[in-house]
C-alpha cells in the first residue's frame, strides 16, 4: 500500500474506532500495558512522549507516576482520539498532560527533550517503523529510554483472520505489515538500527475474553484498525463478514463466550 494512503486509512479508521475503542479494548490490552509500564520504569518528574496514545489508556497511568513536576505529551494520528484525550485531561483537571495530532514518523518536536518515549500497540500500523523509531531516538535525551508494545506472532493471535476477511472486501490490504514486527525477535533490529542500546524483548501469551458474538465482533470490526473499511460495507457484507469471523474463532468458544488467544511483545532500549 502507498504510505500516504496507509496513513489516511489509519487516521480516519481510528477516527471511526474512537467511539468503541476503550470499551472494546481497555481490559484486553491491559496485560500489554502493564508490561510496558513495568519495562518503562516511569519516575517522578520525568518528561514523557506517548506516541499513538489513542484515548490515553497508558498516558493517564503514567501521569500519576510522574506527578505534578513531570509532564506528558501524547500524540496520535487521529483527530477524534486526540479530542477524547484532551477532554479526559480536562475532566481529570490535569495540567501536565496534553494531546496533539502528530505523525509518528515526522514528529514536530525538538531533539533531545524527553526522558522516556512510549508507544503502546501503535507501531504495527506505521508505514515506516524504522523511521518512527529513529524519531523516537532523536527526541530522547542522552540516557533516555524507549518502550514499545506490539502484537506478537500471527499464529499465536486467534483473532488474526479479521484482516483477510476485511481485505477480501476492499481494494487494498488494511494493515499489510501488522504481524511482521511481532514475529520472533524482528522488533530488535529496528531498535538497534535507530541507535538504541541494551535492547530487551519480553513476550507474554494472553487470553482475550468476550462474553458473546456481538462483543467479539464489535471489538474487531468497530473498535480497531479495520473500522473505516467496515463502515463502508453494505448490510450484506457486514453480515457475511461477521459470520466468517465468528466461524474463524469457533475453536475458542466456551460456555461463557469466547476465550481467544493472543500474544504481546514489549521491546525497550536506551539512547547513548
Amino acid at each position: 500500500m502507498n504510505p500516504d494512503l496507509q496513513r489516511r486509512v489509519q487516521r480516519y479508521g481510528w477516527d471511526k474506532a474512537s467511539e468503541f475503542y476503550e470499551k472494546s479494548w481497555e481490559q484486553q490490552l491491559k496485560p500489554a500495558h502493564d508490561l510496558l509500564l513495568e519495562s518503562a520504569q516511569v519516575k517522578k518528574g520525568e518528561s514523557i512522549l506517548d506516541i499513538a496514545a489513542g484515548t490515553g489508556l497508558i498516558t493517564f497511568k503514567m501521569a500519576e507516576k510522574v506527578g505534578s513536576k513531570g509532564n506528558i505529551l501524547a500524540t496520535d494520528l487521529s483527530d477524534e482520539m486526540v479530542k477524547i484525550g484532551n477532554n479526559l485531561t480536562s475532566s481529570k483537571s490535569l495540567s501536565n498532560v496534553e494531546f496533539r495530532r502528530m505523525d509518528a514518523e515526522n514528529l514536530s518536536i525538538d531533539s533531545g527533550i524527553f526522558d522516556l518515549v512510549t508507544c503502546a500497540l501503535g507501531i504495527m500500523y506505521f508505514p515506516d517503523p524504522d523511521k518512527a523509531l529513529s524519531e523516537m531516538y532523536r527526541v530522547l535525551k542522552p540516557g533516555g529510554r524507549c518502550a514499545v508494545a506490539i502484537w506478537g506472532s500471527r499464529k499465536k493471535c486467534g483473532w488474526a483472520e479479521i484482516f483477510p476477511i476485511v481485505d477480501a472486501r476492499v481494494s487494498s490490504d488494511v494493515c499489510p505489515m501488522f504481524f511482521n514486527l511481532g514475529e520472533k525477535d524482528v522488533i530488535k533490529l529496528p531498535f538497534q538500527k535507530a541507535g538504541f542500546k541494551d535492547v530487551s524483548i519480553q513476550k507474554i501469551e494472553v487470553t482475550l475474553h468476550y462474553p458473546n458474538e456481538e462483543e467479539a465482533c464489535q471489538a474487531s470490526f468497530m473498535g480497531g484498525p479495520v473500522a473505516m473499511a467496515y463502515s463502508r460495507f453494505d448490510d450484506k457484507n457486514k453480515e457475511d463478514a461477521h459470520r466468517e469471523y465468528i466461524e474463524s474463532i469457533q475453536a475458542f468458544k466456551t460456555a461463557n463466550g469466547y476465550d481467544i488467544p493472543g500474544e504481546f511483545v514489549v521491546a525497550s532500549g536506551v539512547k547513548n
